[in-house]
């Protein structure tokens, strides 16, 4: 999600990748989240970390978004400038039904894209037009 967001709000100034430890399957209750919002991320791969640092790609900025409770978990780029560990809960560990479990995902949404804006503002502010 925050990848998405951050692509579809700032994107003219940053490329935004998504890793973790281990590829995994998207969350079908996101992908429902996110295409309300009209972004559809259906279609996105997942990635490990290591794939990203094997592609030789070198980051300004690391945003991780890892619950607290499992940062352990959270990965770890090489050679990163800034890392910004934003904690959210993560929307594949709700519970109950498809219902409670979308809402959730919903509110995660919400969130990231709140930070995700607020970030945006303060790295590129937009010049005011006269």
């Amino acid at each position: 999600m925050a990848e998405a967001w951050l692509q579809s709000i700032c994107g003219d100034a940053f490329e935004a990748e998504s890793a973790g430890f281990e590829a995994g399957e998207l969350n079908p209750f996101v992908v429902k989240a996110m295409a309300e919002v009209g972004i559809d991320i259906s279609k996105k791969r997942t990635q490990t970390v290591f794939d990203a640092v094997k592609a030789g790609h070198a980051y300004r900025f690391v945003i991780t978004v890892c619950d607290k409770s499992t940062q352990e978990k959270c990965p770890v780029f090489p050679g990163v400038t800034t890392r910004l560990e934003w904690s959210f809960p993560d929307p594949s560990s709700a519970t109950g039904s498809d219902t409670e479990r979308l809402e959730v995902a919903r509110n995660v949404r919400d969130m990231i894209r709140e930070r995700i804006e607020t970030w945006c503002s303060e790295m590129c502010p937009r010049k005011e037009e006269n």
